[in-house]
Protein backbone atom coordinates (compact mmCIF):
# COMPACT_ATOMS: atom_id res chain seq x y z
CA UNK A 1 0.00 0.00 0.00
CA UNK A 2 1.65 3.49 -0.80
CA UNK A 3 0.49 6.37 1.33
CA UNK A 4 0.36 9.49 0.27
CA UNK A 5 1.24 12.03 2.61
CA UNK A 6 1.32 15.42 2.60
CA UNK A 7 3.38 18.07 2.96
CA UNK A 8 3.88 19.61 6.25
CA UNK A 9 3.31 23.45 6.62
CA UNK A 10 6.78 23.48 8.24
CA UNK A 11 8.25 22.19 4.97
CA UNK A 12 5.58 24.31 2.62
CA UNK A 13 6.54 27.84 4.13
CA UNK A 14 10.52 26.53 3.67
CA UNK A 15 9.21 25.65 -0.06
CA UNK A 16 7.49 28.59 -0.68
CA UNK A 17 10.24 30.74 0.84
CA UNK A 18 13.30 29.36 -0.96
CA UNK A 19 11.36 28.86 -4.38
CA UNK A 20 10.96 32.66 -4.11
CA UNK A 21 14.71 33.33 -3.03
CA UNK A 22 16.85 30.58 -4.44
CA UNK A 23 17.28 30.72 -8.15
CA UNK A 24 18.94 27.38 -8.20
CA UNK A 25 16.09 25.82 -6.54
CA UNK A 26 13.49 28.08 -8.63
CA UNK A 27 15.08 26.03 -11.46
CA UNK A 28 14.88 22.72 -9.89
CA UNK A 29 11.50 22.86 -8.95
CA UNK A 30 10.09 24.60 -12.27
CA UNK A 31 7.91 21.95 -13.18
CA UNK A 32 6.18 21.26 -9.89
CA UNK A 33 3.02 23.17 -8.96
CA UNK A 34 2.80 25.70 -6.39
CA UNK A 35 0.59 23.87 -4.60
CA UNK A 36 -0.93 20.42 -4.29
CA UNK A 37 3.02 18.38 -4.26
CA UNK A 38 4.12 16.23 -1.91
CA UNK A 39 7.96 15.62 -0.60
CA UNK A 40 7.97 13.27 -3.29
CA UNK A 41 7.28 15.32 -5.95
CA UNK A 42 10.42 17.90 -5.78
CA UNK A 43 13.19 16.61 -7.68
CA UNK A 44 16.51 15.24 -6.25
CA UNK A 45 19.52 18.34 -5.60
CA UNK A 46 21.92 17.23 -8.16
CA UNK A 47 25.29 18.04 -6.27
CA UNK A 48 27.41 18.72 -9.52
CA UNK A 49 25.07 22.02 -10.20
CA UNK A 50 24.02 22.23 -7.12
CA UNK A 51 27.64 23.47 -6.08
CA UNK A 52 28.86 24.64 -9.55
CA UNK A 53 29.05 28.26 -8.55
CA UNK A 54 29.81 28.05 -4.85
CA UNK A 55 33.21 29.47 -5.50
CA UNK A 56 32.44 33.31 -5.01
CA UNK A 57 29.43 32.66 -2.71
CA UNK A 58 27.91 36.09 -4.30
CA UNK A 59 27.42 34.70 -7.49
CA UNK A 60 26.05 31.17 -5.80
CA UNK A 61 22.88 30.67 -6.70
CA UNK A 62 21.86 28.25 -4.20
CA UNK A 63 21.41 30.87 -1.72
CA UNK A 64 18.55 33.27 -0.78
CA UNK A 65 20.06 36.04 0.25
CA UNK A 66 23.28 37.95 0.80
CA UNK A 67 25.83 36.98 2.68
CA UNK A 68 25.70 39.36 5.67
CA UNK A 69 24.89 37.49 8.88
CA UNK A 70 26.21 33.97 8.34
CA UNK A 71 29.09 31.72 9.55
CA UNK A 72 30.98 30.20 6.39
CA UNK A 73 32.62 26.59 6.85
CA UNK A 74 34.48 24.56 4.40
CA UNK A 75 33.23 21.27 3.00
CA UNK A 76 34.88 18.82 0.91
CA UNK A 77 38.30 19.02 1.39
CA UNK A 78 40.86 21.10 2.05
CA UNK A 79 41.80 22.22 -1.57
CA UNK A 80 40.65 21.89 -5.26
CA UNK A 81 37.31 23.43 -5.47
CA UNK A 82 36.32 24.39 -2.13
CA UNK A 83 32.68 24.27 -1.19
CA UNK A 84 31.04 26.43 1.59
CA UNK A 85 28.60 25.71 4.19
CA UNK A 86 27.08 28.92 5.04
CA UNK A 87 24.56 28.84 8.64
CA UNK A 88 23.06 32.44 9.69
CA UNK A 89 24.36 32.81 13.43
CA UNK A 90 20.87 31.13 14.26
CA UNK A 91 20.59 28.38 12.35
CA UNK A 92 24.68 27.25 13.83
CA UNK A 93 22.79 28.02 17.63
CA UNK A 94 19.92 26.00 16.91
CA UNK A 95 21.78 23.11 14.98
CA UNK A 96 24.38 22.93 17.65
CA UNK A 97 21.87 23.23 20.61
CA UNK A 98 19.40 20.37 19.42
CA UNK A 99 22.50 18.01 18.68
CA UNK A 100 24.00 18.68 22.03
CA UNK A 101 20.21 17.88 23.52
CA UNK A 102 20.62 14.30 22.01
CA UNK A 103 23.57 13.35 23.29
CA UNK A 104 22.38 13.64 26.56
CA UNK A 105 22.03 9.63 27.05
CA UNK A 106 25.33 9.60 26.86
CA UNK A 107 26.84 11.40 29.70
CA UNK A 108 26.55 11.70 33.66
CA UNK A 109 26.74 14.72 35.47
CA UNK A 110 30.02 16.01 35.96
CA UNK A 111 31.60 13.33 33.28
CA UNK A 112 34.83 15.28 31.94
CA UNK A 113 35.24 15.10 28.09
CA UNK A 114 38.36 15.95 26.36
CA UNK A 115 37.50 17.40 22.50
CA UNK A 116 39.70 15.93 19.83
CA UNK A 117 37.83 17.08 17.01
CA UNK A 118 39.58 19.25 14.69
CA UNK A 119 39.59 23.02 13.68
CA UNK A 120 41.03 25.49 11.56
CA UNK A 121 40.79 26.51 8.11
CA UNK A 122 36.90 27.12 8.31
CA UNK A 123 36.89 23.22 9.36
CA UNK A 124 33.76 22.82 11.71
CA UNK A 125 33.85 20.05 13.67
CA UNK A 126 35.86 20.66 16.70
CA UNK A 127 33.66 23.89 16.50
CA UNK A 128 30.30 22.04 16.14
CA UNK A 129 31.25 19.84 19.25
CA UNK A 130 32.03 22.48 21.33
CA UNK A 131 29.22 24.28 21.02
CA UNK A 132 27.21 21.50 21.15
CA UNK A 133 28.60 19.68 24.65
CA UNK A 134 27.93 23.51 25.83
CA UNK A 135 23.81 22.39 25.51
CA UNK A 136 24.05 19.10 26.82
CA UNK A 137 21.31 18.68 29.04
CA UNK A 138 23.57 17.09 32.37
CA UNK A 139 26.60 19.39 33.80
CA UNK A 140 29.88 18.53 31.99
CA UNK A 141 33.14 19.54 32.45
CA UNK A 142 35.18 19.94 28.88
CA UNK A 143 38.70 20.49 27.59
CA UNK A 144 38.60 21.81 24.49
CA UNK A 145 42.00 20.02 23.09
CA UNK A 146 41.73 20.26 18.97
CA UNK A 147 42.86 17.35 17.14
CA UNK A 148 46.24 18.67 16.98
CA UNK A 149 46.99 17.96 20.81
CA UNK A 150 50.37 15.76 21.04
CA UNK A 151 49.72 12.29 22.29
CA UNK A 152 52.10 12.58 25.28
CA UNK A 153 50.57 15.62 26.44
CA UNK A 154 46.98 14.23 26.46
CA UNK A 155 47.94 10.98 28.24
CA UNK A 156 49.54 13.48 31.09
CA UNK A 157 46.08 15.43 30.91
CA UNK A 158 43.99 12.44 30.74
CA UNK A 159 45.20 11.35 34.31
CA UNK A 160 45.62 14.65 36.54
CA UNK A 161 42.71 16.16 35.07
CA UNK A 162 40.27 12.68 35.54
CA UNK A 163 39.04 13.09 32.24
CA UNK A 164 37.02 10.08 31.67
CA UNK A 165 35.44 10.58 27.98
CA UNK A 166 37.06 11.07 24.43
CA UNK A 167 35.38 12.57 21.52
CA UNK A 168 36.75 13.30 18.32
CA UNK A 169 37.29 11.56 14.68
CA UNK A 170 37.84 7.82 14.13
CA UNK A 171 41.33 9.05 12.70
CA UNK A 172 42.59 10.88 15.44
CA UNK A 173 41.51 8.01 18.36
CA UNK A 174 42.49 5.00 16.65
CA UNK A 175 46.35 6.94 15.87
CA UNK A 176 46.21 8.10 19.29
CA UNK A 177 45.18 4.12 20.51
CA UNK A 178 47.68 2.99 17.88
CA UNK A 179 50.43 5.10 19.79
CA UNK A 180 49.77 3.61 23.35
CA UNK A 181 49.30 0.40 22.27
CA UNK A 182 53.54 0.73 21.42
CA UNK A 183 53.83 1.84 24.58
CA UNK A 184 52.30 -0.81 26.05
CA UNK A 185 49.39 1.85 28.44
CA UNK A 186 45.97 0.74 28.90
CA UNK A 187 43.30 3.56 30.11
CA UNK A 188 41.02 2.26 31.83
CA UNK A 189 39.91 5.45 33.22
CA UNK A 190 37.67 6.39 29.88
CA UNK A 191 34.29 5.07 30.14
CA UNK A 192 32.82 6.42 26.80
CA UNK A 193 34.47 6.99 23.36
CA UNK A 194 32.48 8.98 20.96
CA UNK A 195 33.26 8.94 17.76
CA UNK A 196 31.92 11.47 14.62
CA UNK A 197 32.64 12.38 10.57
CA UNK A 198 32.73 8.22 9.49
CA UNK A 199 32.20 5.05 10.79
CA UNK A 200 34.28 3.21 12.86
CA UNK A 201 35.07 -1.13 11.65
CA UNK A 202 34.45 -4.11 13.66
CA UNK A 203 38.62 -4.47 13.30
CA UNK A 204 39.17 -1.18 15.13
CA UNK A 205 36.99 -1.74 17.66
CA UNK A 206 39.22 -4.43 18.73
CA UNK A 207 41.87 -2.32 19.18
CA UNK A 208 39.77 0.32 21.26
CA UNK A 209 38.75 -2.81 23.75
CA UNK A 210 42.39 -3.44 24.44
CA UNK A 211 43.48 0.15 24.99
CA UNK A 212 40.29 1.14 26.37
CA UNK A 213 39.10 -1.98 28.49
CA UNK A 214 36.25 -0.09 30.16
CA UNK A 215 35.26 2.26 27.19
CA UNK A 216 31.69 1.58 25.45
CA UNK A 217 32.98 3.03 21.54
CA UNK A 218 30.03 5.01 20.35
CA UNK A 219 28.92 7.09 17.43
CA UNK A 220 28.32 10.28 18.65
CA UNK A 221 26.01 11.13 15.99
CA UNK A 222 25.68 12.07 12.35
CA UNK A 223 25.76 14.86 10.99
CA UNK A 224 27.92 16.79 8.04
CA UNK A 225 28.63 20.07 7.51
CA UNK A 226 27.05 20.54 4.09
CA UNK A 227 23.85 18.45 5.13
CA UNK A 228 23.24 19.75 8.82
CA UNK A 229 21.49 17.48 11.46
CA UNK A 230 21.31 13.51 9.75
CA UNK A 231 20.82 11.23 12.99
CA UNK A 232 20.73 11.32 16.59
CA UNK A 233 22.90 8.50 18.24
CA UNK A 234 20.70 6.54 21.16
CA UNK A 235 22.08 4.51 23.97
CA UNK A 236 18.98 1.80 22.32
CA UNK A 237 21.49 1.77 18.92
CA UNK A 238 23.60 -0.87 17.41
CA UNK A 239 26.34 0.09 15.95
CA UNK A 240 25.86 2.15 13.04
CA UNK A 241 22.55 2.84 13.73
CA UNK A 242 20.90 6.54 14.39
CA UNK A 243 17.51 8.01 14.89
CA UNK A 244 16.19 10.74 12.25
CA UNK A 245 16.27 13.58 13.59
CA UNK A 246 12.71 14.76 13.95
CA UNK A 247 11.08 17.10 13.63
CA UNK A 248 14.24 19.30 12.45
CA UNK A 249 15.07 16.94 9.56
CA UNK A 250 13.39 14.85 7.39
CA UNK A 251 15.45 11.25 6.54
CA UNK A 252 14.61 9.60 3.19
CA UNK A 253 15.68 6.29 1.99
CA UNK A 254 15.92 5.74 -2.04
CA UNK A 255 15.70 2.93 -4.40
CA UNK A 256 19.41 3.84 -5.96
CA UNK A 257 18.03 3.07 -9.52
CA UNK A 258 14.86 4.59 -9.98
CA UNK A 259 14.92 7.01 -6.47
CA UNK A 260 11.50 5.57 -5.41
CA UNK A 261 11.30 5.85 -1.53
CA UNK A 262 12.28 2.55 0.56
CA UNK A 263 9.52 1.63 2.77
CA UNK A 264 10.30 -1.50 3.75
CA UNK A 265 13.64 -2.82 6.63
CA UNK A 266 16.52 -3.84 5.51
CA UNK A 267 16.81 -2.56 1.73
CA UNK A 268 19.86 -0.23 0.95
CA UNK A 269 19.11 3.15 -0.64
CA UNK A 270 20.42 6.63 -0.97
CA UNK A 271 19.89 8.46 2.12
CA UNK A 272 18.50 11.83 1.63
CA UNK A 273 18.03 14.75 3.91
CA UNK A 274 15.57 17.87 4.16
CA UNK A 275 16.85 20.06 6.82
CA UNK A 276 13.66 22.36 7.79
CA UNK A 277 15.77 25.10 9.96
CA UNK A 278 18.18 26.35 7.02
CA UNK A 279 16.66 28.71 4.99
CA UNK A 280 20.22 30.42 3.82
CA UNK A 281 21.77 27.28 2.27
CA UNK A 282 18.60 25.05 1.94
CA UNK A 283 18.85 21.41 2.34
CA UNK A 284 16.06 19.75 0.47
CA UNK A 285 16.26 16.74 -0.84
CA UNK A 286 20.07 16.44 -0.62
CA UNK A 287 21.63 13.27 -1.04
CA UNK A 288 24.08 12.99 1.52
CA UNK A 289 26.32 10.27 -0.14
CA UNK A 290 25.94 7.66 1.93
CA UNK A 291 23.77 4.09 1.21
CA UNK A 292 21.42 3.31 4.56
CA UNK A 293 18.84 1.06 5.81
CA UNK A 294 15.80 1.42 7.58
CA UNK A 295 15.96 -0.97 10.98
CA UNK A 296 12.50 0.16 12.42
CA UNK A 297 9.12 -0.79 11.40
CA UNK A 298 7.73 2.11 8.80
CA UNK A 299 5.69 4.84 10.77
CA UNK A 300 8.11 4.33 14.14
CA UNK A 301 8.79 7.87 15.63
CA UNK A 302 12.19 9.14 15.02
CA UNK A 303 12.81 5.61 12.64
CA UNK A 304 16.31 4.14 13.07
CA UNK A 305 18.03 3.42 10.27
CA UNK A 306 22.02 2.27 9.58
CA UNK A 307 24.89 3.79 7.46
CA UNK A 308 26.07 0.85 4.80
CA UNK A 309 29.04 3.10 3.21
CA UNK A 310 29.30 5.65 0.59
CA UNK A 311 27.12 5.72 -2.19
CA UNK A 312 28.06 5.76 -5.67
CA UNK A 313 27.52 8.90 -5.86
CA UNK A 314 29.29 10.08 -3.06
CA UNK A 315 31.62 12.71 -4.13
CA UNK A 316 34.42 12.12 -1.54
CA UNK A 317 35.26 9.14 0.51
CA UNK A 318 36.93 9.05 4.24
CA UNK A 319 39.35 6.85 4.74
CA UNK A 320 40.48 7.49 8.08
CA UNK A 321 40.87 11.08 8.82
CA UNK A 322 41.88 11.73 4.91
CA UNK A 323 39.37 12.41 2.17
CA UNK A 324 39.52 11.13 -1.55
CA UNK A 325 37.81 12.91 -4.08
CA UNK A 326 36.51 10.18 -7.11
CA UNK A 327 35.69 13.41 -9.04
CA UNK A 328 38.93 14.72 -9.61
CA UNK A 329 40.41 11.41 -9.95
CA UNK A 330 38.13 10.81 -12.67
CA UNK A 331 39.85 13.92 -14.40
CA UNK A 332 43.40 12.84 -14.01
CA UNK A 333 42.28 9.59 -15.26
CA UNK A 334 40.90 10.67 -18.21
CA UNK A 335 43.87 13.06 -18.89
CA UNK A 336 46.69 10.78 -18.34
CA UNK A 337 44.61 7.28 -19.66
CA UNK A 338 41.68 8.45 -22.21
CA UNK A 339 37.98 7.06 -21.86
CA UNK A 340 38.97 3.68 -19.75
CA UNK A 341 36.62 2.52 -17.17
CA UNK A 342 37.98 2.14 -13.39
CA UNK A 343 37.11 1.96 -9.49
CA UNK A 344 38.13 2.36 -6.07
CA UNK A 345 38.08 -1.15 -3.76
CA UNK A 346 38.64 -0.16 -0.45
CA UNK A 347 39.04 -2.83 2.37
CA UNK A 348 40.08 -2.78 5.67
CA UNK A 349 42.05 -5.38 7.92
CA UNK A 350 43.81 -5.28 11.10
CA UNK A 351 43.71 -1.37 11.59
CA UNK A 352 44.90 -0.72 8.11
CA UNK A 353 42.70 0.72 5.08
CA UNK A 354 43.44 -0.67 2.08
CA UNK A 355 42.09 1.21 -1.29
CA UNK A 356 43.34 -0.40 -4.70
CA UNK A 357 42.65 1.92 -7.90
CA UNK A 358 41.43 -0.81 -10.26
CA UNK A 359 41.91 0.39 -14.09
CA UNK A 360 40.50 -1.58 -16.92
CA UNK A 361 43.87 -0.90 -19.04
CA UNK A 362 47.10 -1.96 -20.74
CA UNK A 363 49.89 -2.11 -17.54
CA UNK A 364 51.48 1.38 -17.36
CA UNK A 365 54.00 2.01 -14.64
CA UNK A 366 54.51 5.64 -15.20
CA UNK A 367 51.07 6.39 -15.37
CA UNK A 368 50.21 4.34 -12.24
CA UNK A 369 52.50 6.70 -10.23
CA UNK A 370 51.21 9.53 -11.53
CA UNK A 371 47.53 8.19 -10.10
CA UNK A 372 49.20 7.34 -6.81
CA UNK A 373 50.31 10.87 -6.72
CA UNK A 374 47.15 12.48 -7.66
CA UNK A 375 45.30 10.65 -4.45
CA UNK A 376 47.87 11.11 -2.21
CA UNK A 377 48.50 14.82 -3.45
CA UNK A 378 45.13 16.20 -2.48
CA UNK A 379 44.47 15.87 0.54
CA UNK A 380 48.03 15.78 2.88
CA UNK A 381 46.40 13.70 5.91
CA UNK A 382 46.26 10.85 3.12
CA UNK A 383 50.46 10.96 3.32
CA UNK A 384 50.45 11.56 7.00
CA UNK A 385 48.57 7.98 7.23
CA UNK A 386 50.55 6.45 4.65
CA UNK A 387 53.19 7.35 6.70
CA UNK A 388 51.80 5.66 9.63
CA UNK A 389 51.28 2.84 7.92
CA UNK A 390 47.37 2.91 9.12
CA UNK A 391 46.68 3.15 5.33
CA UNK A 392 47.93 1.51 1.45
CA UNK A 393 47.45 2.85 -1.51
CA UNK A 394 48.10 0.42 -5.36
CA UNK A 395 47.21 0.70 -8.52
CA UNK A 396 45.98 -2.43 -10.61
CA UNK A 397 45.46 -2.83 -14.34
CA UNK A 398 42.92 -5.45 -15.11
CA UNK A 399 40.65 -6.13 -17.87
CA UNK A 400 37.31 -4.40 -18.65
CA UNK A 401 35.45 -7.47 -17.13
CA UNK A 402 37.06 -7.62 -13.73
CA UNK A 403 35.89 -4.47 -12.29
CA UNK A 404 32.40 -4.88 -10.45
CA UNK A 405 29.21 -3.74 -11.47
CA UNK A 406 25.84 -3.26 -9.82
CA UNK A 407 24.42 -6.30 -9.03
CA UNK A 408 20.77 -4.94 -10.43
CA UNK A 409 21.59 -2.55 -13.16
CA UNK A 410 25.18 -3.82 -14.39
CA UNK A 411 26.70 -0.13 -14.20
CA UNK A 412 30.08 -0.01 -13.16
CA UNK A 413 30.11 1.19 -9.34
CA UNK A 414 32.99 3.71 -9.13
CA UNK A 415 33.47 3.23 -5.38
CA UNK A 416 33.01 -0.53 -3.98
CA UNK A 417 33.44 -0.18 0.03
CA UNK A 418 33.96 -3.16 1.33
CA UNK A 419 35.02 -1.98 4.83
CA UNK A 420 32.67 -3.91 7.42
CA UNK A 421 29.78 -1.82 8.74
CA UNK A 422 27.63 -4.37 10.48
CA UNK A 423 28.45 -5.24 14.16
CA UNK A 424 29.64 -8.90 15.32
CA UNK A 425 26.56 -10.64 15.79
CA UNK A 426 24.91 -11.07 18.99
CA UNK A 427 26.76 -8.02 20.95
CA UNK A 428 25.24 -4.96 21.63
CA UNK A 429 27.14 -1.69 21.86
CA UNK A 430 27.15 -0.38 25.05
Amino acid sequence: MHHHCYAPLELTRLVDHVRAHSPYYARLWRDVPQTGWTLADLPLVDLRHYWATATFLEDWSVLTGPVTDAIVYKTGGTTGGAKYSLFTQAEWQQFVSTFGQSLGGWFEPGDRVANLFFAGDLYASFLFIQGALGHVPVPLCVFPFTGTVDSQALTVQLEQHHINVLAGVPGKLLQYAAVLEQQGVQLPQIKTVLYGGESVFVEQLQLFKAIFPNARVVSIGCASVDAGLIGASAPDCQPGEHRAFEPETIVEILDEDSGAPVIEQHRPGLLVVTNLTRRLMPIIRYPVGDLAEWTEAPGTPGRKFRLMGRSSLGNRLRVGYATLFPDELAVTIQARLGNCRWQLILDQENGVDDIVLRVAHARDPAAASELLQAIIGKDPAVADLIAQGALDIAVDWCQPAELQTHQRTGKLQRVVDRRNYRAPAGRSRS
